[in-house]
């Protein structure tokens, strides 16, 4: 099948665009990468016995040699998380696999993990988005003792993926492969729990009936069934290349989970300099494999957090990507799924009836990915078609369903669920955003009504509360982008807007401000651009003006006289109330230099970006 004349444009505007920052990189990565050598030979004898001192001796003598591969281990474990809990197994299970085949691995060291779904409408959320910058920095201390030949990344969740993916491409010269714990097993359905949760803020339940329902819901080990930004970062490392195939949604504490993870091991030492595959990560991630990770979002609806996140990564490879890469793709890519917030099925719904085997053969056989690509386990997409299966016991390999398993929830190419892929551009007079639109029911896509302004979430609920939201009316949340507090999600006020539409009222949400990747219904105008900190004309709306969000358009407009609207002042906010508490004084730097939501949001300029 030939390429779509779109996805080929797309991907040759963004080559062109990246050539002088790409080359600038890859010449980078070039003089790191040391010839018929292992890491660690560009050591002192000093270096290197302070490096293995701790080692068992079989791991010692072949470190001692300087001739075999060394797998680096980073990983975000912590058994507070469920996402992140089953990876406290995973660092024998390598170190066991490296020594079969003559290599060896370390623990090259910890990455935090916070997780939203805890944080979510606390202060400690407004740390969330910059973790994602730390986990990048903790990941380039890991690698720095120049020890490794390659790295296993282990990591699940919403800003680990991405901060590890950046700090795996900083260090491009080693080859990575990535390694999911995979999402717990399903508890009681999405529908049950969303009705819940609008029953507790209608104030009908009280707070033992939503937890009780909470933890039925988040039960066990592994991620979140829901299909938010920590599944979509999975869906994501299996449409790049970078995981084995198949491997992003098998359930933890199972036998092929295990199998997945010692062969992620043995492909790792396999695809090291010292091995018969040399594949560094910086030849992995290219222009085809970024856009290839856009129209893996868009075919399953996947979250709007990686608008930010993506364009992030991709600058790590020096590759410019922006949001309207993303709207032409969207145009073009159908919607092959529908899970949670999109639909009601969940993730191991998903995997059940055909999952990312299937939806990428999908999207092959259609011409809208491109094949021609590296990946951990070699050239060409079309072995990530495939899926793991147990064969007597040991892991094996096999086609994809040959049709769905559950119509509901995975549709082929040629018959989607919606023949875009549901994320479109808005701007107009208060700037830039994001809206997805695939989980909003196409009479809720246009909305115009008054202005009602907040500068805190919490404030709007508290009028909800009142009963002073029973209208219609769009919710201008300010004050809430990078460099005012971080960007915290506003995945709380979901229920409450889901309240007053189902009321009949017609509601919309515009902020500088990120929502879930689990949020759904509201449309949503997000990551609006500049923020109202810097100034963005957000920060000009007032309490009554008339909003106009049209994602049908691809505007978002306060109707005023042009005239007026050019001369009215922006409102200041003193922001200080964010500056202290859980941790917020240590993370002022971030908030101080961060990027714009369409640069990635990045809180440190790389230096292949700076002018």
């Amino acid at each position: 099948m030939a390429k779509h004349p779109v996805l080929v444009d797309v991907t040759d505007r963004i080559i062109e665009r990246s050539r002088r920052t790409r080359t600038a990189y890859l010449d980078r990565i070039r003089s790191a990468t040391l010839k018929g050598k292992v890491e660690r030979s560009q050591l002192s004898c000093t270096n290197q016995a302070h490096a293995f001192a701790a080692m068992p001796n079989e791991t010692k003598i072949r470190l001692k040699e300087a001739t075999l591969p060394n797998l680096a281990i980073v990983s975000a474990y912590n058994d507070m998380l469920s996402a992140h809990q089953p990876l406290d197994m995973f660092p024998a299970w390598i170190k066991e696999e490296a020594l079969k085949v003559g290599a060896t691995a370390q623990f090259a060291g910890g990455v935090p993990a916070m997780c939203d779904g805890v944080t979510q409408g606390q202060p400690g959320m407004e740390l969330s988005l910059f973790s994602r910058d730390v986990i990048a920095m903790s990941t380039a201390v890991a690698l720095s003792h120049l020890m490794f030949d390659a790295v296993l990344y282990l990591g699940v969740c919403d800003k680990i993926i991405p901060g590890l993916m950046i700090g795996a491409l900083t260090f491009g010269h080693l080859p990575a492969v990535f390694v999911p714990a995979g999402p717990m097993t399903s508890g009681i359905s999405n529908d049950e729990k969303a009705k819940t949760r609008q029953l507790y803020a209608e104030g009908k339940v009280g707070r033992d009936a939503l937890l009780e329902s909470e933890a039925q819901s988040y039960h066990g080990a592994g991620t979140c069934t829901f299909y938010g930004t920590a599944n979509s970062n999975q869906m994501l490392m299996e449409i790049m290349g970078l995981h084995l195939p198949g491997a992003a949604f098998v359930n933890p504490n199972t036998p092929l989970r295990e199998a997945l993870t010692r062969e992620a091991a043995r492909q790792a030492v396999a695809i090291s300099a010292e091995g018969k595959q040399f594949t560094p990560i910086a030849d992995i991630v290219d222009e085809k494999v970024i856009v290839n990770a856009i129209v893996g979002l868009m075919a399953t609806g996947g979250s709007t957090n990686h608008t930010m996140h993506l364009v992030a990564i991709a600058r790590a490879a020096g590759i410019d990507i922006n949001w309207d890469d993303f709207d032409a793709l969207s145009a073009i890519i159908p919607s092959l799924t529908r899970v949670y917030p999109n639909g009601k099925a969940d993730v191991n719904h998903f995997h059940a009836a055909g999952g990312m085997a299937y939806v990428i053969r999908e999207l092959l056989d259609a011409g809208l990915l491109h094949e021609d690509v590296n990946t951990v386990v070699g050239h060409g997409l079309r072995r990530y078609a495939e899926e793991p299966w147990l064969a007597d016991g040991k892991l094996a390999w096999r086609p994809a369903v040959a049709a769905p398993l559950d119509r509901d929830v995975i549709r082929p190419a040629s018959e989607p669920f919606a023949v875009d892929g549901g994320l479109r551009v808005l701007s107009g007079n208060m700037g830039r955003s994001v809206i997805k639109v695939s989980a909003v029911k196409p009479e809720y896509r246009i909305v115009e009504a008054p202005a009602v302004v907040f500068h805190d979430q919490n404030d709007l609920l508290d009028a909800f509360k009142r009963g002073e939201l029973e209208k219609d009316f769009v919710a201008v949340i300010r004050f809430q982008g990078p460099r005012a507090n971080g960007m915290p999600e506003l995945h709380k006020l979901t229920p409450a807007l889901a309240i007053l539409m189902e009321r009949g009222f017609k509601v919309a949400l515009v902020t500088d401000g990120r929502m879930s990747g689990a949020s759904g219904k509201v449309p949503a105008a997000i990551h609006v651009s500049p923020e109202a900190l810097a100034g963005g004309p957000i920060a000009k709306v007032r309490d009554g003006d008339i909003v106009r969000l049209d994602s049908e358009a691809g505007t978002l407009e306060v109707v005023v006289p042009a005239e007026e609207w050019a001369t009215r002042e922006a409102v200041h906010v003193d922001m200080s109330h964010n500056d202290f508490g859980v941790g917020r004084e240590l993370f002022a730097v971030f908030r101080n230099t961060a990027d714009a939501a369409e640069q990635g949001a990045m809180s440190f300029s790389h230096p292949l970006w700076r002018d």
